[in-house]
């Protein structure tokens, strides 16, 4: 999958567009920026908008990209597993811009200082409705994560997300972690919220009885005289990440089969153009791209990649564009196709930062976002304490904010080991900024937030370990089950991720004492994916947990985090791995 040079000039022509200029506008009033950076000129006659992953962040962020992202095998040195200079490199953009911070963690707290906060709503509908304005009939996709991620989306059922993306424009979208808020409550947002206005597909999610779609498969659009067909794919591994019994009646997966079938039904029905809006990870698109013929583009999220280029893949049937759009509401992707003689016969991609400081806020959604929050307000600026580092979690391993919840853990309910799941979504802080409840709830914002006490041998520890790596490192994609990394506290240990399943792990460690397979250790954890563990007597739900432990940190400061991570073997020289 390496690019050719045509591929590697509209990787340049991409980075261009998404705003090479900034610099002159930074310190430009934000409808100055805006009109100078915000301007893409357009191109052919259909145009598709993509975001994902917002993880339900109405208000612009900081949000700190990974400097550990790695790929193995035929991935090493391929996007999206390519941080921090490397990546840089490879889309021909300069450290030290603005660019370098949208897409990289180089200098973060530097470049945040500078630049300010990325994403809210109010900035992308402006930008939103810029794009639309400039290219007519373009129809904006959601690849899902977008109800869940904040205290608000959890306080309202969702509802507050709900009323953001009509009001947004979106027009397509599918799902992941919609369906933590359960059956019944997904089927009552589509069936009445988006009824008549957005569209939630997925061509992988059957009934358990008589494998029957539980929702659309696709729709196909008219966009300028042009027949475009959106597929929807939801997470495929939905019951295996989150609780099954939340999806109880659903069966998933990646379902490659049926998805070429639902390709061939819409080149059937004459679409001149078919693209996937999908939430399996870009991996995993990658080789899907690679496996089914007739896709045009494939508008991809899940793994928060921010990707400034359109990956061309190879396939019998020609070619897949396979893209990422980042999370967090960070960016917003525009594909822009020239469609003749009843196919696509060129494109131009590109990837734009949503810059908070160089978008005017729009009205009707600033209006919105504060009329949601207005009940909640007092409870969310509530400081908790003040951080004295950065605290971040994107990446393969432990980021800051999750030393802190493991520090939580073990402190509060005195364990000597604690595991917190490899979530990728949450705010990042700078040094000196306050952790309000809103901030804190940003980590831990799920609907099954549980506490949890358990002994468990060394041998159980290890297996664990080993069984998590594996759905992070398995060399086939289809086999990488989502998330990173499980968090780890107290407990040293190596990873060598090219070995094979059962021999990544070693050197576990406690107090500098190697881990005692048949002795049994006090583990604390959160988020059991298990149903009988809803009802275990004691429990309680981590964002307490936290606060009790935050608020009781000596003169109201959370010290830098000591990031506990993995002696690494095996993996000098990866491009997916920087020290920035």
């Amino acid at each position: 999958m390496s690019l050719s040079k045509r591929e590697f000039l509209q990787v340049l022509g991409a980075a261009s567009a998404a705003g090479m200029g900034l610099g002159t506008y930074a310190d430009a009033d934000a409808a100055t920026a805006q009109q100078g950076l915000y301007d893409p000129a357009p191109f052919g006659n259909v145009s598709l908008l993509h975001m994902t992953d917002c993880h339900a962040q109405l208000l612009p962020i900081h949000f700190r990209e990974p400097s550990v992202n790695l790929g193995l095998g035929a991935m090493q040195g391929q996007l999206p597993h390519l941080v921090g200079e490397q990546l840089l490199k490879a889309a021909g953009l300069r450290p030290g811009t603005p660019q370098a911070f949208a897409y990289s963690c180089i200098d973060f707290e530097k470049a945040a200082r500078r630049y300010g906060r990325v994403g809210g709503f109010a900035h992308l509908s402006t930008l939103v409705k810029l794009m639309k304005q400039s290219r007519p009939g373009a129809l904006l996709l959601d690849g899902g994560d977008t109800w869940q991620g904040s205290a608000t989306s959890l306080w309202t059922n969702a509802q507050d997300m709900v009323e953001a993306s009509k009001l947004l424009g979106v027009d397509v979208m599918t799902g992941h972690w919609e369906f933590t808020y359960g059956m019944a409550r997904v089927q009552e947002i589509i069936e009445k919220d988006f009824k008549g206005k957005i569209e939630f597909l997925a061509q992988n999610v059957k009934t358990n009885d008589f494998g029957d779609p539980v929702f659309k498969p696709y729709v196909i659009r008219d966009i300028n005289g042009v027949s475009v067909a959106i597929i929807g794919q939801a997470f495929p591994y939905t019951p295996i990440a989150n609780p099954r019994y939340m999806v109880a009646d659903w069966s998933f997966g990646i379902q490659e089969e049926n998805l070429q079938a639902m390709v061939d039904e819409c080149r059937a029905k004459r679409a001149q153009v078919v693209v996937l809006l999908s939430h399996n990870g870009m991996d995993v698109d990658l080789k899907l791209a690679s496996r089914v013929r007739g896709i045009d583009a494939i508008f991809g999220g899940h793994t928060h990649d921010g990707v400034p280029v359109a990956v061309p893949v190879g396939n019998a049937g020609g070619k897949t564009l396979v893209t990422n759009a980042g999370s967090n509401g960070k960016f917003l992707g525009v594909m822009d196709f020239e469609v003749k003689n009843g196919r696509v016969q060129d494109f131009r991609y590109r990837l734009l930062p949503v810059f908070a400081n160089q978008l005017k806020p729009d009205p009707e959604m600033a209006a919105l976002i504060s009329k949601v929050r207005e009940p909640y307000a007092s409870r969310l600026a509530e400081t908790l304490a003040i951080s004295d580092g950065l605290l971040y979690r994107r990446g393969n391993f432990n980021g800051s904010w999750d030393q802190l919840l493991c520090d939580a853990l073990m402190d509060v309910q005195g364990a000597e080991i604690a595991f917190s799941p490899g979530f990728r979504w949450g705010s990042t802080l700078l040094p000196g900024d306050a952790i309000t409840r809103e901030l804190m709830m940003d980590q831990l914002a799920i609907t099954y937030p549980y506490t949890t006490l358990t002994e468990m041998s060394g041998a159980t520890i290890k297996s664990i370990l080993e069984d998590v790596g594996d759905n992070l490192f398995n060399p086939d994609p289809y086999y990488q089950q989502g998330g990173d990394m499980v968090r780890v506290g107290g407990l040293s240990y190596s990873c060598t991720p090219g070995e094979k399943m059962g021999q990544r792990i070693g050197n576990m460690r406690l107090g500098g004492k190697l881990l005692d397979p048949n002795r049994k250790y006090k583990v604390a954890g959160w988020a059991p994916v298990a149903e009988e563990a809803r009802h275990a007597p004691g429990q309680q739900p981590i964002w307490d947990l936290v606060e009790s432990w935050l608020k009781a940190q000596p003169g109201g400061h959370v010290a830098a985090r000591r990031i506990n991570t993995p002696t690494l073997v095996g993996v000098q020289g990866n491009p997916g791995l920087t020290k920035a």
